[in-house]
């Protein structure tokens, strides 16, 4: 069974209290997608059966992306093994890794004429590589089926496994090397269990080491409680451990049964902090209250002017 909402978050450690969401300011609504390239994405992704992070974890920009043609790909199933409260794909038993996939995925982005594509997935703490293997099959099924279409992944910790997912990965590295910290480093306890904040540093800059030529990118979501000067520390941080691109969003409720929003950051906030970035060495930064790990991916691989 696939758990959401209050049957996902009940066996945490610790609880979440249900509060109603808070009304969203002006500068957080979004239009309901709609339009016949958003259809045809969406009719393409279930033809296939293939997820994606867009839907899973009802992103606000799936209107917009869909719309343009692209999609955030997840692989190795629709059910994760840990039960963090912000995100609003389900937990439960995976399914068995499917083989199939990676040329289903393939063939998806071919079909698409997508020229930049990001492949996240569930964490797989089931799985001996945590599920590093399925990403590489699905880069080189890619790579064999638009050898132009450039790759990034959006991985999770592989924690426990990181010395076999670094190994395997490395037969096959993306364009760009993405895994988000999420938040400051203080709030992992209730935001992020099953998941260290150390441990996620140190898979950005073990990756970084063997692959220098390779971009490595991490996010934050805002509005969990973090202070100002604790989002600037995890940003120094990142630098320190060779990170170069940054992408920083306001966190949305899912449910009532998610986390609370404890505050909604002005633009002008983002704005600030994205400037911040920029000064301790980040080569790429999108920053803004709509800003997700894989909005204007492309954009920023490739250095072009972010529009937010």
């Amino acid at each position: 069974m696939k758990e959401k909402g209050a049957l996902k978050t009940a066996r945490i450690p610790i609880k979440v209290q249900p509060q109603a969401l808070q009304p969203k300011p002006a500068w957080i609504r979004v239009r309901i997608p709609t339009g016949e390239k958003f259809q045809a994405v969406r009719t393409l992704l279930r033809e296939e059966k293939l997820h994606t992070v867009c839907e899973e974890a009802a992103c606000p920009n799936i209107g917009e992306c869909f719309s343009g043609g692209t999609a955030t790909f997840m692989i190795l199933g629709d059910r994760c093994t840990r039960r963090c409260p912000f995100c609003d794909v389900g937990h439960g038993l995976p399914d068995p890794v499917d083989p199939q996939e990676p040329q289903r995925l393939a063939r998806s982005i071919r079909r698409l004429g997508l020229r930049f594509v990001v492949v996240t997935s569930v964490d797989r703490d089931d799985l001996r590589d945590g599920g590093a293997g399925h990403f590489v099959a699905c880069i080189q099924a890619i790579r064999a089926a638009s050898p132009a279409t450039r790759v990034e992944i959006l991985v999770p910790d592989f924690r426990g496994r990181l010395e076999t997912a670094l190994e395997l990965l490395s037969q096959a590295p993306p364009q760009v090397f993405n895994h988000n910290l999420e938040t400051v480093p203080r709030l992992y306890p209730s935001v992020r269990p099953g998941a260290d904040y150390g441990h996620s540093l140190h898979l950005l800059r073990s990756f970084k080491a063997l692959h220098p030529s390779v971009a490595t990118k991490s996010g934050l979501m805002l509005g969990l409680g973090e202070t100002l000067e604790e989002v600037r520390a995890v940003m120094a941080d990142l630098r320190a451990h060779g990170v170069e691109m940054l992408t920083l969003g306001q966190y949305l409720q899912p449910s009532l049964h998610h986390l609370p929003v404890t505050h909604y950051w002005a633009p002008e906030v983002f704005e600030q902090l994205g400037e911040d970035a920029r000064r301790l060495g980040f080569s790429q930064v999108a920053s803004g209250p709509l800003v997700r790990s894989s909005y204007h991916a492309e954009s920023q691989a490739t250095g072009a002017p972010l529009t937010l």
